[in-house]
């Protein structure tokens, strides 16, 4: 067995193929003579292109996720307060650096005076063609360039995105999509030349690199703060969930995080999830790359603020893909995915889903042998499940849930401690356990 002060009050172990005692103790019990048991749950469910799309001024990091929470949900035994914390939690481990980009971390971390020096694209190639300025192909030469400089080409690329000819369009996307990667100023420049309005048709093209580029390109001019509301305003957010649905796997991975951003503005998350985003966003968690998955529960947790998109998202089933998220050690999704599930456990709904997908067990093994961020957050998903479901508390002392959790209350963070003391405060009230006391 493993020992208390080996699981939670030092190191944490590896999470393994083989059967924890947990799992030990959870089979002695189902297999035990008694009456009145809870039934037995069924088993849980268990290379897109990626482009650096560099940002030299933007903090683009998820601290604002800790910002509109629902409160109009009642969520039993956690507070408006404690939920601010864990969503900070989640900002914390989930920047925008690793999980749109992975150049955005290193270059939030830069001074704003700064302007780097993009990833080479061979893409840039040709865009002097457009405008006729004299401004160089290379990436280091345009990020140098003056705004007098740039300002015939994105005129130029406005009249492309303008032409009947697909040709025209497909090169003109291209243009914004790599000329809004660089600078803020650009990103400006673009939106407020009419580019947007222009590009929206775009996504719902059939040909799949316009597409794509048309998505990436609002995705880039998403990074400026006053581009959110035009690309809003240019009813862009219907057809971006088109995008998501249809396009390539690296259409579908920006326009989510395109989505994402746009949800930064609390009034967009309702049309979002009412534009049909949210069952492809699971579907990106089922069939997506490894950042294509931590975009979606991004934006899954961001969408999920509201009661209504927890809904949308219990309906399109995300809750078996983000149980089967848990049990995976080592691809960077499992926190998110326990901080996704602590949303939707907040909604009657969504704590019968988590169950029936097997989520009791799977978040008594991440306390039982995951890392110390990773119990906190299980503890507070099985603290919403069983909080007001006599039935949940059962299945959770069924799974060996009891030797963890005090182990945690004595080990764990000061949160982390609280929420066991009082899921184990639950647990006593159920008369039938007391004796395992």
């Amino acid at each position: 067995m493993v020992s208390l002060a080996d699981s939670q009050c030092g190191r944490a172990p590896r999470y393994h193929h083989g059967r924890s005692m947990r799992t030990v103790r959870s089979y002695l019990f189902h297999h035990r003579p008694s009456t009145g048991a809870p039934p037995t749950l069924p088993p849980s469910s268990s290379a897109a292109v990626s482009e650096n799309l560099t940002d030299s001024v933007v903090d683009f990091k998820l601290r604002e996720l800790a910002v509109g929470v629902g409160s109009s949900v009642a969520e039993p035994a956690a507070s408006t307060e404690e939920l601010l914390e864990i969503s900070r939690e989640f900002s914390d481990c989930s920047s925008f650096g690793s999980d749109i980009s992975g150049e955005l971390q290193r270059l939030a971390s830069l001074p704003r005076s700064e302007a780097p020096r993009s990833t080479a694209s061979p893409e840039i190639d040709g865009i002097e063609a457009l405008g006729g300025t004299g401004i160089g192909s290379s990436p280091e030469i345009l990020e140098s360039a003056s705004l007098d400089g740039v300002e015939p080409v994105v005129r130029a690329c406005v009249e492309g995105l303008g032409s009947p000819s697909a040709e025209a369009k497909r090169v003109a996307a291209s243009k914004i999509r790599l000329l809004a990667k660089h600078r803020s100023d650009f990103r400006a420049l673009i939106g407020a030349s009419g580019a947007i309005p222009a590009l929206v048709p775009l996504l719902r093209s059939t040909d799949p690199a316009a597409q794509e580029s048309a998505a990436t390109a609002l995705l880039n001019l998403s990074l400026e703060e006053v581009n959110k509301g035009r690309i809003a305003a240019a009813g862009a957010i219907k057809p971006l969930v088109y995008a998501m649905r249809t396009g390539t796997a690296a259409a579908k991975q920006n326009a989510a995080c395109a989505l994402l951003s746009l949800s930064m503005i609390e009034e967009n998350r309702a049309t979002i999830g009412a534009c049909g985003a949210i069952p492809p966003l699971v579907a990106l968690l089922v069939g997506g790359s490894s950042r294509g998955k931590k975009d979606a529960l991004t934006t899954l947790y961001k969408l999920c603020s509201t009661r209504r998109n927890k809904e949308r998202a219990v309906s399109a089933g995300a809750a078996v893909p983000l149980v089967g998220m848990v049990g995976e050690p080592g691809g960077g999704t499992a926190e998110k995915a326990m901080v996704v599930l602590g949303s939707l456990a907040a909604i009657p709904e969504g704590r019968e889903a988590i169950v029936e997908a097997g989520g009791i067990p799977t978040l008594v093994e991440a306390i039982e042998a995951g890392p110390a961020r990773g119990r906190e957050f299980a503890v507070h998903a099985l603290l919403l499940l069983c909080a007001d479901s006599p039935r949940n508390r059962g299945l959770l002392v069924r799974e060996g849930a009891i030797p963890p959790l005090v182990a945690l209350s004595q080990c764990g963070s000061a949160r982390a401690k609280l929420k066991a003391e009082t899921l184990l405060g639950y647990l006593r009230e159920q008369r039938q356990d007391m004796a395992r006391f």
